[in-house]
């Protein structure tokens, strides 16, 4: 079957995505309609209007989903807007409105507000001189690669580059209506690329600020410090004419002081009511309160109550009596005295107020190196400013927020639980790989530059691209192009990149054991493994639901890399690969990019015949495919073990893995939609295998002999699930194999993998 066969089997970026695409904007415009958080419904109103631009892109044609010049009119290095599943919108990422600093820039130089007389103003020698001092101070921002273009060509013309300057300029002229080419003036340089942060000090204030009160926490804390003793009140009025040995109400008349007192609950329940509105219980005919009180009315309006009426008085005095003591009693004292004390607390968006001024204080524009003094208990002086009493704790809710503003090496983030994932260490890493890949460039300032643009160029969102297209690449945009002729890598420059490459790989397999590398993430190891001369074969994660069924050079490299370190192993014979077949499709040739496409054609087909699967294309089909792509290529832990050089306590690594294995699996139990949970668990699974792979024999058997423990720890289905797959792990270490069904011939062991076209036996009745 040749290769125009085989995409046809699988569907268009037009006919796969529709369906997609109106899912995306029902469920925007769900949100927009119906959310109780206005927030929430403004960000959904902006994602329903990208939606909108798509599906007008699509129908109009100025959109070709699936290409790398996406956008009619942009070449391939202008930065598309990318919603959800690589979806460009039609717009420019640097595009759009002038931005404050630009209407600020035109009015200064007296120049229209437009962008083309920006762009133009730029080139004069005082917006040269202006662009110039921004290089030798770094005092600017560069948010999206576009924003470099300018500071590029000042460079340029500084050093006498003066001919590529012109060819830059000839690249981005056309589009200097219509795109920013300059940076952002900011207050401060670049920060310490030592360091990281996941939000700025602006960023982390304006989350605490969006704190709300809580209508149901009010309600609670009105109920407890203004109902609960109005209750009482009424109790103990009622309990001064009530016999409290037998029950009986109204033994004797009331006297007028009695209905003094009445008369004086009654008018002040007309002024609560009408100043406290949040709790409605009082109101309710059927409860306690209401019931004692309409009563009240009653007897001081000289309307007798009748037999039902007067029992029901006495099973409300009996049952509140019985339930909280009488009032004044101390059984009863403690209780209100708690109840006081918990609506005397401060509320979180009165503590978030605090919090919110003492961020005030700080830089807005990056992270903070100490957020335990923005934590602290609330101080006398802050009590007296914010209306809250002093020693009041900072809750955990808020002090999350604002730890996210803590700037520190990325290894402590990860220790303190700041960065919870491998996608949000993929989020910081720009910046560490942007200093280090920048140290190719001799000259300081334009080090600088290329350091901001690589962690602006870092956040560019992926496009959909089918047909083995590739992203675009750094080394494609015209401005890093231009500046290229001076980049040198050196020795040293060479050797910084590999000690981040091993740092960065380290810190990310030992951080997050059991997941699979993120696409960001492997983006910037492929920075790093390009700086330090090291050839690497990073494969990306591919989405089922766009697979066309063909596979890259790099995946075959990849799987002959892994059969190098695993071939004999554990991992080899728990998965039933042949490693030495593999190696031998290339006669052991490490440079895959010279493999034939008769050598690619044969690891595609194996991946389908491991996997059972057959020429017709599904979802559930593709990501069997794909999964057995991933058990082939080990999905890039060859390569942190191998030529990256991570050196970890591989048990360890094991342990922390199967654990994750044991958690996911317990949320598959009464779970409406398992099958995310199965897939993530048998990833961490597979990558246990791989982690025991590394370990030594005595080590091994360690870690297998736990593994009954670990799971004890969890609910009784979870060790009855994984069961077979402890099973079959421990029964393969001992010599034995799996049968084509992925299963022992005894029937008690079986292969865990994540996707089927059936039912996932971790998922049958446990």
């Amino acid at each position: 079957m040749n290769d125009n066969q085989e995409q046809r089997q699988g569907p268009t970026p037009e006919s796969a995505d529709g369906t997609y695409i109106g899912g995306q904007l029902a469920q925007a415009l769900r949100t927009a309609a119906t959310h109780e958080d206005a927030d929430t419904r403004r960000r959904a109103e902006v994602r329903l209007g990208r939606w909108r631009q798509v599906m007008h892109g699509l129908r109009d044609g100025s959109l070709r989903i699936g290409s790398r010049t996406p956008v009619a009119g942009f070449p391939a290095w202008v930065t598309p807007e990318v919603v959800r599943g690589g979806f460009a919108t039609g717009v420019a990422s640097a595009g759009g409105p002038l931005l404050p600093h630009e209407v600020e820039l035109a009015r200064r130089a007296g120049v229209p507000a437009d962008r083309r007389a920006l762009f133009e103003y730029h080139l004069s020698d005082a917006g040269l001189a202006e662009l110039t001092t921004m290089l030798d101070g770094g005092h600017y921002e560069v948010t999206v690669p576009e924003e470099a273009a300018l500071l590029a060509v000042a460079w340029l013309a500084r050093v006498g580059e003066r001919a590529a300057a012109l060819e830059l300029l000839e690249a981005i002229a056309p589009f200097a209506d219509r795109l920013r080419f300059a940076p952002r003036p900011t207050s401060a340089p670049a920060p310490d690329p030592s360091t990281a942060y996941r939000r700025t000090v602006g960023e982390a204030r304006a989350e605490v600020a969006r704190r709300r009160p809580k209508r149901a926490i009010e309600a609670m804390r009105e109920a407890l410090a203004v109902w609960n003793p109005f209750a009482d009140e009424l109790l103990t009025l009622w309990l001064d004419v009530t016999d409290v040995d037998t029950g009986h109400v109204l033994t004797r008349d009331p006297d007028p002081d009695w209905r003094r007192r009445g008369r004086e609950l009654l008018d002040r329940y007309e002024v609560l009511a009408g100043e406290h509105r949040l709790c409605g219980k009082h109101r309710d005919p059927k409860q306690n309160q209401s019931i004692l009180r309409t009563a009240l009315a009653d007897v001081l309006a000289e309307r007798p109550l009748d037999a039902r009426r007067l029992g029901l008085v006495r099973h409300t005095i009996v049952s509140m009596v019985g339930r909280r003591g009488i009032p004044g009693s101390a059984e009863h004292t403690r209780l209100r005295e708690w109840q006081a004390d918990d609506a005397r607390r401060p509320m979180h968006h009165e503590l978030a107020r605090v919090v919110v001024r003492r961020l005030g204080d700080l830089p807005q524009d990056a992270g903070t190196t100490d957020t335990g003094a923005l934590l602290g208990p609330v101080t006398t002086a802050e009590q007296e400013a914010a209306g809250v009493p002093a020693h009041a704790e900072i809750p955990a809710a808020i002090r999350r927020l604002v730890e996210r503003a803590l700037s520190a090496p990325i290894g402590t983030l990860i220790e303190r639980g700041i960065v919870p994932s491998a996608e949000v260490l993929a989020e910081l890493v720009p910046q560490l790989v942007a200093s280090t890949t920048a140290q190719a460039y001799p000259d300081a300032s334009l080090r600088a530059l290329m350091s901001a643009h690589h962690r602006a160029f870092g956040n560019r969102r992926s496009l959909l691209l089918v047909d083995l297209r590739h992203q675009i690449r750094a080394e494609e945009l015209p401005w890093v192009a231009a500046v290229s002729v001076r980049c040198e890598h050196d020795i040293e420059a060479r050797e910084q990149a590999r000690t981040v490459l091993t740092r960065l790989g380290g810190l990310a397999l030992t951080g997050f054991p059991a997941t699979i590398l993120p696409n960001p993430m492997i983006a910037q190891l492929s920075a790093l493994t390009a700086g330090a001369g090291v050839r690497v074969p990073w494969v990306e994660e591919l989405a089922a639901d766009i697979f066309m069924g063909r596979f890259s050079r790099k995946f075959l490299g990849a799987a002959v890399l892994a059969g190098g370190i695993l071939e004999g192993s554990l991992y080899e014979r728990y998965f039933d690969i042949d490693y030495a077949a593999v190696a031998g499709w290339v006669n052991g040739d490490p440079d895959w990019r010279a493999y034939s496409d008769a050598s690619l054609a044969r690891f595609g087909e194996m991946c389908r015949s491991r996997g059972g699967v057959g020429a017709g294309w599904s979802v559930a089909s593709n990501g069997v495919v794909l999964e057995h792509a991933q058990i082939l290529t080990t999905h890039n832990l060859a390569a942190l073990a191998g030529p990256v050089g991570v050196e970890p306590n591989w048990a360890d690594l094991a342990r922390h893995s199967f654990t994750a294995a044991c958690r996911l699996t317990a949320r598959t139990q009464g779970n409406p939609r398992p099958l995310g949970m199965v897939k993530d668990a048998a990833y961490a699974w597979r990558q246990m295998v791989f982690h025991l792979s590394l370990c030594g024999e005595a080590e091994r058997a360690e870690v297998e002999s736990w593994l009954d423990e670990e799971s004890a720890r969890y609910p009784d289905h979870v060790g009855r699930r994984l069961a077979p797959a402890v099973f079959g792990l421990r029964a393969v270490a001992a010599g034995a194999r799996f049968n084509a069904r992925g299963t022992l011939d005894n029937g008690a062991g079986r292969r865990l993998v994540g996707w089927t076209t059936s039912r996932h036996w971790l998922l049958e009745s446990r």
